[in-house]
C-alpha cells in the first residue's frame, strides 16, 4: 500500500488519464499558506491537444469529488502537459524528444548537446551539430552513460525537410 500522499493519487487518478489515451507523467501536490494546488502533467506520444486537457480535467475533478484522496481543504486542481524544456527519465520520453535537440549530463562527466536521431532499448544515436563550418557528427550514447537529459528549445532551427524539398 502506497504510503505518500503522491502515490495514493497516482494509483487513484493514473486509470483515468489511461483511459483519455494519455500517459501520467507527474502529480505534485504544494502547499502555499492555505492554498493547495495538484498539478497533474499528462502527455502521449502525439502530445495532447487543449480538449483532451479539459476532458482528463473533468474525468479527474470528478474523481477527486467522489474520494477524499485530497482531504477536507479547498484545492486546486491544474492539468497540463510537460513544458518546453521538458527532463526526459522514461524510456518514452526519448522517444517523444526524438529530432528534437537535448542536452545532455554524461556520466564520464561534462555535457553534450545533441539532436536525438533514433532511440532503441539500450540507447540512443544523436548527431551532434557541427561547430564553425564543421559537420555534424554521429554518436550513440548508452542509457547507463546518461545522468540528465533536458530537450531544449530551439528559436531558430532550419527545417532540413524544407530545404531538401526547395
Amino acid at each position: 500500500m502506497s504510503t505518500t500522499q503522491s502515490e495514493r493519487l497516482r494509483e487513484l487518478l493514473e486509470p483515468l488519464v489511461t483511459s483519455q489515451g494519455l500517459d501520467l507523467e507527474e502529480i505534485e501536490v504544494d502547499s502555499v499558506g492555505r492554498k493547495r494546488v495538484l498539478r497533474v502533467v499528462v502527455d502521449s506520444d502525439t502530445g495532447a491537444d487543449l480538449d483532451q486537457i479539459a476532458d482528463v480535467s473533468r474525468a479527474l475533478s470528478a474523481k477527486l469529488d467522489e474520494t477524499d484522496a485530497m482531504g477536507d481543504g479547498e484545492y486546486t486542481l491544474e492539468v497540463g502537459t510537460p513544458g518546453a524544456e521538458r527532463l526526459l527519465t522514461e524510456h518514452r520520453h526519448y522517444v517523444r524528444a526524438t529530432d528534437r535537440l537535448v542536452k545532455f549530463q554524461l556520466a564520464e562527466g561534462g555535457e553534450l548537446v545533441a539532436r536525438i536521431l533514433k532511440v532503441d532499448d539500450d540507447g540512443i544515436d544523436t548527431e551532434v551539430p557541427g561547430v564553425k563550418g564543421r559537420k555534424a557528427t554521429a554518436r550513440r550514447l548508452a542509457f547507463d552513460d546518461i545522468v540528465r537529459a533536458r530537450v531544449q528549445v530551439e528559436f531558430s532551427r532550419k527545417d532540413n525537410k524544407k530545404e531538401e524539398e526547395a
